[in-house]
């Protein structure tokens, strides 16, 4: 039997590769139903690997390159690109992008109106992502975590973990050193009027956005990175600069509704880099900073390589030891 403390998505992600590979698993959960792991709950849910490559180290780009691939065995997965753009006067800020990230190619006025032609007209340029993709990472961790429970996995909710597990998944919650906590907000507005069919990136020298559709008119925008372990609900600052970031994207999001705002922190070490760490006898699965649905197929792999000794170029690079 293998324990994990965490059904987050990094939890359930461990729990579905072990399972695959015939162990027998229980999962612990504080919380009462999925919904209660703010990272994974309100997360964005973009498999944007080479857009991530702007700020982050070229090993999160490798490990999330795989990951399109494994959430479509689960859950459905829109594979329609990620669309960069700025404004003209931050056409510095689009060159910079470029230069820092991969797999894209340059879009002018008229290619970026055939991609989104609710965009007609607003953007000179920008980049295109085509080999991107995002899902609904609630139903992703819904469906996940039935995908689990029908390969025999337990999932004991409202129980705290044992004191000592095999796997530590429990991000912040973790007694693992070195992490912090960074805050991400995000608010989910409903717009049916303006048709977004895929993620869309605003390039501002002080708050980028993303735009993630949901489907019916409904998106999730977000874009905070705060170093904070505060809990408090979002910001009227925050708030107010995702939402007129997104009027610069379309003048009629400024109609939208907003219907809901939320608040995660999410663990990252001081080189934002997610990693396995051994602790005794327990593994930790931790770091996933702002990539979980990203990252975590790649770490779930890489644990049950471990835990089935099973042997991988990959695993040997990315492991890491306390």
């Amino acid at each position: 039997m293998i324990t994990i403390a965490g059904a987050g998505v990094a939890g359930l992600a461990c729990a579905y590769e072990l399972a695959r590979r015939g162990a027998a698993v229980t999962i612990y959960e504080a919380g009462a139903a999925p919904s209660d792991n703010p990272s994974s709950w309100f997360a964005g849910g973009m498999l944007a690997p080479w857009c991530e490559g702007e700020t982050a180290e070229p090993e999160v780009v490798r490990l999330g390159q795989g990951a399109i691939a494994w959430w479509e065995q689960i859950t459905p997965v829109t594979k329609r690109g990620t669309l960069v753009v700025a404004p003209p006067r931050d056409r510095a800020e689009l060159t910079r992008f470029a230069r820092r990230t991969e797999a894209h190619r340059t879009v002018d006025s008229a290619e970026i109106a055939t991609l989104e032609p609710a965009l007609q007209g607003r953007f000179t340029s920008g980049l295109f992502f085509a080999d991107e993709a995002h899902l609904d990472p609630r139903k992703a961790l819904l469906d996940l975590t039935r995908a689990v429970q029908g390969m025999g996995v337990s999932i004991l909710y409202d129980t705290p973990a044992p004191p000592t597990v095999d796997v530590d998944c429990r991000g912040m919650a973790s007694a693992l050193p070195g992490l912090r906590p960074i805050r991400g907000e995000m608010a989910v507005i409903e717009a049916p009027e303006v048709e977004i069919t895929r993620t869309l990136r605003l390039l501002h020298p002080r708050i980028p956005l993303y735009l993630v559709p949901r489907g019916e008119g409904i998106y999730m925008i977000g874009a905070t990175m705060i170093e904070s372990g505060a809990w408090t609900p979002i910001t009227v600052r925050s708030l107010l600069e995702l939402l007129g970031a997104a009027f610069v994207l379309h003048p009629a999001l400024a109609e939208a509704s907003v219907i809901e705002t939320g608040v995660g922190l999410r663990p990252a070490f001081d080189d934002n880099i997610p990693r396995l760490t051994q602790l005794g006898e327990t593994t930790h699965v931790n770091g996933l900073y702002r990539h979980g649905f990203l990252i975590a197929p790649a770490l779930a792999t890489q644990l049950a390589q471990h835990f089935f000794q099973e042997h991988s170029d990959e695993h040997s690079r990315q492991r890491r030891t306390a």
